[in-house]
């Protein structure tokens, strides 16, 4: 199984935390968050790790060293969009689809997530795309929305009006079946359009909606965190804290990387 972690972007909203380091590589309870992703897929049999990388390349791939050197029956490497700092990840995904030549994870490197998440998606029943959703009482303009008919996604972005959302995607998706061969097409036709460079992957997921089966897996209940802000990395290190304050713990490993 292979995942692809999708972190070119610096990261300007936690400035200056990632003057220098890439969010990806922040420290989250002693630990970069990069190594939180890590950990949880390698324990869930991922053995191929692919980091879309721009800012601060040396850095990642120092880091991806260190992974090889702790897993080594996990592939680490990554793939370098030098386009990082004009163009958004649509393009990101673009230049990483060679690397969507069969199953595989997408997630977004400023997810930190328990592993019974992971798991959750993982074990859901089999669709070419599978996206990780949440529910809550209130939405904000930040969170990527998600219109659904059921189990199925109808629509997918940040600006959906409030009376048709019914969850938000929490930057997690699975390609199964013809799902990778139907991204990778959809990637390139989209950025045959000018303005793809200033967009989502996310939009070709909405497009993509209409034409074949993308299931919204639920995994309330379980704990995720998206850090776009200072106050988010302080809320992501209070839940680790608290896994680590569990006598069973079996959310996720905590080991020192």
């Amino acid at each position: 199984m292979k995942a692809l972690v999708i972190g070119a972007g610096q990261g300007r909203r936690l400035l200056p935390l990632t003057e220098i380091e890439p969010k990806a590589l922040l420290n989250v309870g002693g630990k970069s968050l990069l190594a939180w992703q890590a950990e949880a897929l390698v324990d869930c049999g991922v053995d191929e790790i692919v980091f879309l990388a721009g800012f601060n390349l040396p850095a990642v791939e120092r880091a991806l060293k260190h992974f090889a050197a702790r897993w080594p029956q996990t592939d680490f490497r990554a793939v370098y969009n030098p386009f990082y700092g004009v163009a958004d990840n649509l393009a990101t995904c673009w230049m990483a689809r060679q690397e969507m030549d069969s199953d595989f994870l997408l997630l977004n490197s400023d997810t930190l997530f328990s592993q019974p998440v992971l798991q959750t998606l993982l074990s859901s029943p089999s669709a070419p795309i599978s996206l990780a959703v949440d529910h809550k009482a209130k939405y904000d303009d930040d969170d990527m929305k998600v219109e659904l008919q059921g189990a199925r996604l109808l629509d997918i972005g940040k600006t959906l009006p409030p009376e048709r959302v019914q969850g938000e995607s929490i930057g997690m998706l699975f390609f199964r079946g013809e799902g990778p061969q139907r991204f990778v097409a959809a990637l390139e036709a989209a950025m045959l359009e000018p303005r793809a460079i200033r967009q989502w992957y996310l939009s070709v997921i909405a497009a993509l909606a209409s034409e074949i089966e993308i299931q919204a897996v639920t995994i309330s209940g379980h704990d995720w965190c998206e850090i776009d802000y200072p106050v988010d990395l302080q809320t992501a290190r209070r839940m680790v804290a608290s896994w680590r304050r569990k006598p069973d713990d079996t959310l996720i490993s905590v080991m020192s990387s």
